[in-house]
C-alpha cells in the first residue's frame, strides 16, 4: 500500500481493512540493519560464542522493531501537537489555541491525552535504547537501523479528520506488534516453535540473555501493550461521538473501547516471520511510513524530547508516572 493512499483507505471503511494495512505493505530491509547494532557497555573478559535461531526473530530484532515503532509514534504525536491544522480543532485546543494554551472553546482533557501519549512513547523508546545498548541521546539510532525520517499520507496533519484515522491505524499496528513480541519472548524462553532460548544480549557484547530475562521482557512488552491499548481507546473518544452520532471521518467511534480482546491483526513476526510470510511482520506493517515518499518528517531529537515544554503542559508531564515492571 502506498503511503499517500492510506488516508483514503481509513476515510472509507468499506474499502479499508486493518489487516490489509498490515499485510499489503512492502517489506523494508531491516534484517541487515539489525546485524549492525552497536552494542556497548563491554562484555565478559572471556567472550563466548553467541548464537540464535536464524529463521525466527531474535531479541535484538524485537527491540529494534519496537524502537522503530516508538520513534514513529513520537514523531506522530509531536507533529500533531505542534501542527495548527490538528491542534486548533474544537475537540482539541480550539480556534487560536495551542497545545499549552487551550482556548476557551477547546478541550484541555483531549489535548492531555495526546500529551501523555507522547511522553509515554518517549519513555518506551528510552527503555528500548537501553536494551539495545544504544546511547540515550539517540546518536546510535540510525546506525542501528532506526529511520530518522518518516513519511505520511498527504494532509495527515492538516485537520483532525485526516489525522485521527491514521493515528488509530497506527496504534492498532503498535498493539499487534507488542502482542507478537509477548508471544515471541515466551517462545524464546521455552525454546518453542523454532525459537532459540540462546539469545545474544545486544547491550552486553559476548553474553547471552537468560531465560529469566526473556520472561521479564515478555512481561515488559505486555505492560507497553496495555498503554498502547489505552491510547487507541482514548483517541477514539476525542471527537466526542454520541450514540446518536457515532461516525467521525468514516469511523464508528462508539464505544471508544470497542474490542473484547486486542488483536494482532495477522502479524506473525516483528521482522522475521516464523511462517516465512514477509508481509505479515511489523516491519511490513510500518513500511508505508518508512519507504521514501511524500510528506517527510524528521524524528524529534532526544534533546527536544527532554523538554517538550512547547507542546506539553507541565501539570500533565508531572502526572505521567510509572516504572518498568520487575521480575517476580
Amino acid at each position: 500500500m502506498k503511503a499517500d493512499s492510506l488516508i483514503e483507505k481509513v476515510m472509507n471503511p468499506s474499502g479499508f481493512n486493518r489487516r490489509s494495512f498490515m499485510t499489503s505493505a512492502t517489506m523494508f530491509g531491516l534484517g541487515a540493519a539489525t546485524s549492525a547494532i552497536a552494542v556497548g557497555c563491554g562484555g565478559s573478559s572471556s567472550p563466548k560464542t553467541v548464537s540464535a535461531a536464524s529463521a525466527t526473530d531474535t531479541a535484538a530484532n524485537i527491540f529494534t522493531a519496537a524502537l522503530i515503532a516508538e520513534s514513529l509514534a513520537i514523531t506522530t504525536y509531536y507533529t500533531a501537537l505542534s501542527s495548527s491544522g490538528v491542534i486548533t480543532d474544537p475537540n482539541l485546543a480550539g480556534s487560536g489555541g495551542t497545545a499549552i494554551n487551550i482556548s476557551a472553546g477547546g478541550q484541555s482533557d483531549n489535548v492531555a491525552y495526546l500529551q501523555a501519549a507522547l511522553l509515554e512513547e518517549v519513555q518506551h523508546a528510552q527503555l528500548l535504547r537501553s536494551l539495545l545498548g544504544l546511547a540515550t541521546d539517540g546518536s546510535g539510532d540510525a546506525a542501528a537501523g532506526v529511520p530518522q525520517t518518516f513519511y505520511y499520507p498527504a494532509n495527515t496533519f492538516s485537520a483532525l479528520t485526516n489525522f485521527l484515522p491514521v493515528l488509530i491505524a497506527l496504534e492498532t499496528a503498535f498493539i499487534g506488534a507488542y502482542m507478537t513480541a509477548v508471544e515471541e519472548f515466551a517462545s524464546m524462553a521455552a525454546g518453542f516453535n523454532g525459537f532459540s532460548a540462546t539469545q545474544s544480549n545486544p547491550a552486553m557484547s559476548g553474553s547471552n540473555l537468560t531465560q529469566a530475562d526473556l520472561i521479564l521482557y515478555a512481561k515488559v512488552a505486555s505492560s507497553i501493550l496495555g498503554v498502547e491499548s489505552e491510547h487507541r481507546a482514548l483517541v477514539r473518544s476525542i471527537p466526542g461521538p454520541t450514540i446518536a452520532s457515532p461516525m467521525y471521518a468514516g469511523i464508528n467511534l462508539i464505544p471508544a473501547n470497542n474490542v473484547n480482546y486486542e488483536i494482532t491483526d495477522g502479524l506473525t513476526g516483528l521482522i522475521t516471520s516464523v511462517s516465512g510470510d514477509t508481509t505479515t511482520t511489523a516491519a511490513a506493517a510500518l513500511g508505508p511510513f518508512i519507504a521514501s515518499g511524500s510528506n517527510p518528517l524528521s524524528v524529534p531529537t532526544v534533546a527536544t524530547m527532554a523538554s517538550f515544554s512547547s507542546v506539553v503542559i507541565a501539570s500533565v508531564a508531572a502526572n505521567v508516572t510509572g516504572t518498568i515492571p520487575s521480575a517476580e
